[in-house]
């Protein structure tokens, strides 16, 4: 999973990352055997090799993650980040991994002493102090960070090994799926945000707890915070009931049943 996720950001422009091959690498493991999902390792912290962050957000990182500031670089890099995280961690067997720093975007590298850096210290640690400083928007990645380990939690998701996938259409850049009971929808298109997006659902209300471009995680504010969404009927000659949902650019969304 995580080779797959530095392939599509370095590989791949964002209007051709293939959400089939995707979800098939997302959900690529034996029945029955326990695994663990991450989005990047280690060694993408250590010198020589750059996070998913840094890799997206490169040179922006230095000038313009205030929170005065307005940065597509960064706009893009942030989205990124985020629903490359929920979406690993809702696909995961068993268990989900971070390295430290990384649910923040950590900006450099870890080089720890060595003959070759003259046994300096200067990158052997991790700015905390990023996450604590109101006017850097790290804050805002991490606090989306801890509400995806609460819902984790809340969902019970690891109860079931595994995601239901309802929909996987490439053209649109969408994929939604079940896992335990709660709703996951995801649109990685980066310029399409999509109205009344038929998703399969059983009958009933769904109300939304969690939301990628919600503002206090530093999104833009694109959906009412704890809506209410029911299902409705399909017209003759479709099957089942379904929501109709506003999607709007790189953003998440999950919706419990209630």
């Amino acid at each position: 999973v995580p080779d797959f996720w530095i392939k599509l950001v370095k590989e791949y422009r964002d209007e051709d990352w293939p959400m089939g091959t995707l979800w098939y690498e997302l959900n690529n493991r034996r029945t029955g055997e326990g695994s663990i999902s991450y989005t990047e390792s280690h060694d993408q912290a250590l010198v020589g090799d750059k996070t998913l962050m840094f890799r997206m957000a490169d040179a922006a990182m230095y000038a313009d993650m205030h929170v005065n500031h307005d940065s597509l670089i960064v706009d893009r890099a942030m989205a990124l980040h985020k629903l490359i995280r929920l979406i690993t961690l809702a696909t995961a067997g068993h268990g989900y991994l971070n390295f430290m720093g990384n649910e923040f975007g950590h900006p450099e590298w870890i080089d720890f002493p060595r003959a070759g850096n003259g046994w300096s210290y200067q990158y052997a640690r991790r700015q905390w102090s990023l996450v604590d400083n109101p006017d850097l928007k790290y804050g805002l990645l991490q606090k989306f960070d801890r509400e995806m380990i609460k819902l984790a939690g809340t969902a019970d998701l690891f109860a079931d090994p595994w995601a239901y996938l309802l929909v996987e259409h490439n053209e649109d850049k969408i994929i939604a799926f079940m896992r335990n009971r709660f709703l996951f929808v995801f649109n990685f298109h980066p310029t399409h945000s999509h109205v009344d997006y038929r998703i399969p659902a059983s009958p009933g209300k769904y109300r939304l707890r969690l939301d990628s471009d919600s503002r206090i995680f530093g999104g833009h504010g694109r959906l009412a915070p704890d809506q209410i969404y029911y299902t409705s009927a399909d017209v003759p000659g479709k099957k089942g009931d379904a929501l109709r949902l506003y999607l709007p650019t790189r953003t998440a969304l999950v919706l419990a049943p209630e």
